[in-house]
């Protein structure tokens, strides 16, 4: 099972429009995939969680995390690089248990025009402190408000073709 991380906690955004895209392309190529949307964090966590310190609530979205092999990670761009709260779930799950060894696809986006390629390059560098095998094949999706259609479906041929290149991929990782 491939789990989406929606990477902001920001309600509303485009971020879990795009996971939510990319779940169901998953369910079309017959691939069971959950999002875990940072919006579903305790509110306490920096206070609670951080430090070995273990609350109920996270406790349950660990219970899901660890046992998993693949994540998808969506991504937006804050101040250049990527939102805090990611930094802070990453920080919060067990070490190695919650991402050692296991895989990873990364897809940037951004309102603006390079679809959060330094915030996405950031957190590769992440990923591969704890050993996160990422997939060679980002997506960074620029000018994200234009992107997406009426029923939050990306439309634009290219952006589609590559998603779905990746998402191949990904499956075959």
């Amino acid at each position: 099972m491939i789990t989406i991380i929606s990477s902001t906690n920001r309600p509303g955004s485009n971020t879990f429009k795009v996971a939510k895209y990319y779940q169901q392309m998953l369910l079309q190529k017959g691939q069971e995939a959950n999002i875990l949307s940072l919006t579903e964090l305790p509110d306490a966590v920096i206070a609670t969680d951080l430090y070995g310190k273990r609350s109920e609530a996270f406790k349950l979205i660990l219970d899901k995390i660890n046992p998993l092999d693949k994540f998808l990670f969506v991504i937006p761009e804050y101040n250049g690089s990527y939102p805090g709260v990611l930094k802070v779930f990453i920080d919060a799950c067990d070490f190695p248990e919650s991402f050692y060894e296991k895989k990873a696809a990364l897809v940037g986006i951004s309102s603006g025009k390079y679809g959060n390629i330094r915030g996405v390059d950031h957190f590769t560098g992440v990923c591969h402190y704890f050993n996160l095998h990422v997939l060679p094949l980002k997506l960074h999706i620029a000018n994200i408000k234009t992107e997406l259609d009426e029923n939050n479906n990306l439309f634009k041929e290219d952006t589609v073709k590559f998603v779905n290149e990746q998402i191949d991929k990904f499956i075959a990782f």
